[in-house]
This record gives C-alpha cells, sequence and structure tokens, in this order.
C-alpha cells in the first residue's frame, strides 16, 4: 500500500518533470526557427560591395571628479591660514586700541599733573599766635653697654686660650643721663 502512494507521487512528479522538459525544448526549437528565418533573409554573396552600416557610437565616458587628499589639505589650509590672519588682524586691532587708551589716559594724567603742579603761594603764618614748643611726653631712652663677654656654654681648646683670666676693669665711659 505504501508502496503504491510512494510510486504515484513519484508518478506526479515525473510527469511534471517531462512536461517542463516538453516547453524547453519547444522554446529552444522557436528560438533557432527564428534566427534561421532572420539568416535566410540576408544573401550569402553579393557582388557589389554594400555600405557596411556603422556601428551605433558609444557615449562618452564621464570623468569622474577625483577628489584628492592633498586637494582637500589644501583646502583646510587655507581655511586655517585665513583664521590665523584674521586673528593676527584682531590682535593688531585690540592692540591699537590699548595703546590709544594709554595714550589718552597719559595725557589726562600729564593734564591734571599740569593742574596740580602749578606753583601755589604758601599761606601767611599766623603772627598773632606765635610758635611755642613743647616737651616730648615719651621718655627718654636709656643706653646699655654692648655685651662683649663670650658664652661660657661653648668650651673648645680656641675659645679657652682666648677667655683669659685677666681682671677687665669697669669704668662708665657714658655719662649718665638725669632729669
Amino acid at each position: 500500500m505504501i508502496w503504491m502512494i510512494l510510486s504515484l507521487s513519484t508518478l506526479h512528479l515525473l510527469q511534471g518533470t517531462e512536461e517542463r522538459g516538453y516547453l524547453k525544448e519547444e522554446e529552444e526549437l522557436m528560438n533557432k526557427k527564428q534566427k534561421l528565418v532572420g539568416e535566410e533573409e540576408k544573401p550569402w554573396t553579393t557582388d557589389e560591395p554594400k555600405c557596411l552600416i556603422k556601428p551605433p557610437l558609444k557615449e562618452n565616458t564621464k570623468s569622474i571628479d577625483l577628489k584628492l587628499h592633498s586637494d582637500i589639505r589644501a583646502v583646510e589650509r587655507a581655511r586655517f591660514a585665513h583664521q590665523v590672519a584674521e586673528k593676527r588682524s584682531l590682535i593688531k586691532q585690540y592692540k591699537m586700541e590699548r595703546e590709544r587708551q594709554q595714550k589718552l589716559e597719559e595725557e589726562e594724567e600729564i593734564k591734571r599733573m599740569r593742574k596740580e603742579l602749578i606753583p601755589k603761594a604758601q599761606p601767611m603764618p599766623y603772627f598773632d599766635r606765635p610758635f611755642v614748643p613743647r616737651r616730648s611726653v615719651k621718655q627718654l631712652t636709656v643706653p646699655r653697654e654692648p655685651r662683649f663677654n663670650i658664652r661660657s656654654q661653648r668650651t673648645g681648646p680656641a675659645i679657652q686660650a682666648r677667655s683669659s683670666p685677666v681682671p677687665v676693669e669697669k669704668t662708665s665711659s657714658t655719662p649718665s643721663f638725669s632729669k
């Protein structure tokens, strides 16, 4: 039973394949007939040479716009150079403006100083109230003698040789100030 179902399905497939093959053969045959009919119209030999038909002209090839890296870099460099030139011109303008402002300020200062430095007369002293100097309120500075003694903390052969037990007389050379 299964064998029969399989054979029927394969038979059905075989019939489809045969039909397609038959159709394909018919198409090929029709194409060959059309070619032969087209060739039969042309004479095989000619006594007079005929002007051959020129083949159709091909269209001119269009060039592709090449974008070279060097060209792109040149454009970028030109833009950069333009920006640098603008920046330099701006800096130059700022510098000139600053110098102009500084010059104006100096001129104004000179004018102001000239007005201030005009010699003016000193005011007359008041002779009705004569100047009487007063005694200072601060206390006098008490003088001290300089300290020439060497500290005894450092003891060494050189220091011991210098510090001899020679007595030094104390005399007061500075006058004592008393009120």
